[in-house]
């Protein structure tokens, strides 16, 4: 049994890959703040065991405790590999930092950056003596690699997130029992995230209109051509650990 950790799988590219892995084979565990109930259907239609847990990633003092849950309903002795894909994300505050209110920076990294570092902690802790193979694929963005105007806490945490990554790719590399890490910029989706974007005011987003026309233009990947990417990286033997990739750098 192949089992599978999804953030965010409710909607976006979480639900596109989740639905990719339905398989009879598989065993999916989906968290995100509530459960897509066509999803259920789906993975139950095709006979593949699926779990949802709706969770609130911004709580981040509850995720270790989350997580423990998860692991003790998993024997693990039935397992051959298991992955963790920390997509779940939030870009809002969309605006100058002086605009922002404290909880909306607070809340920004704590889903962001937080509750990612939590999650991986917590996933290498409870499979020290397991022996299969274990992956963390963080999505991750290319905002974490400049800067963008009134994005200021969604830039900082990305790339706080790819830095994170190379460090956990590094102390893993001195294991012969070894997790697998990478960080994925999943480029411009057409997502709900990216309406998000189109609404922003000029003056909160200096760029709002070139992201107007991403999507006029067609330009927007779809979710399930990037969640193709990430089901490659869950079984490429030419991992890069540690590694902070593009999408469209990916064959």
């Amino acid at each position: 049994m192949n089992v599978f950790i999804v953030t965010g799988a409710s909607r976006g590219l979480g639900n596109a890959i989740a639905r990719k892995l339905v398989d009879k084979k598989n065993y999916l565990l989906c968290i995100s703040r509530k459960t897509d109930e066509s999803l259920v259907k789906y993975a139950s239609e095709r006979q593949c065991k699926l779990s949802f847990y709706e969770y609130d990633l911004s709580n981040v003092s509850e995720i270790e405790k989350l997580m423990d849950t998860i692991f003790d309903k998993l024997n693990l002795k039935e397992v051959e590999s298991i992955s963790l894909i920390n997509n779940a994300g939030t870009l809002s505050p969309i605006k100058p930092i002086e605009k922002c209110k404290d909880t909306e920076i607070i809340g920004n990294i704590h889903v962001n950056l937080i509750a990612p570092i939590v999650l991986t902690s917590s996933f290498i802790r409870n499979l020290n003596s397991f022996k299969g193979d274990k992956r963390v694929i963080n999505i991750s963005s290319g905002a974490g690699k400049k800067p963008l105007y009134g994005w200021s806490n969604y830039c900082a945490s990305k790339a706080g997130l790819d830095l994170f990554t190379q460090c956990v790719g590094l102390e893993q590399n001195t294991y012969s029992n070894t997790v697998k890490i990478v960080s994925l910029a999943p480029g411009i989706m057409d997502t709900k995230m990216q309406e998000e974007i189109r609404k922003t005011e000029k003056e909160d987003f200096q760029q709002v209109e070139k992201f107007i026309d991403y999507k006029k233009n067609g330009n927007l990947l779809p979710t399930d051509y990037v969640a193709e990417k990430v089901i490659k990286l869950l079984s490429d033997k030419e991992f890069i650990q540690g590694g902070v990739i593009d999408v469209r750098d990916m064959e």
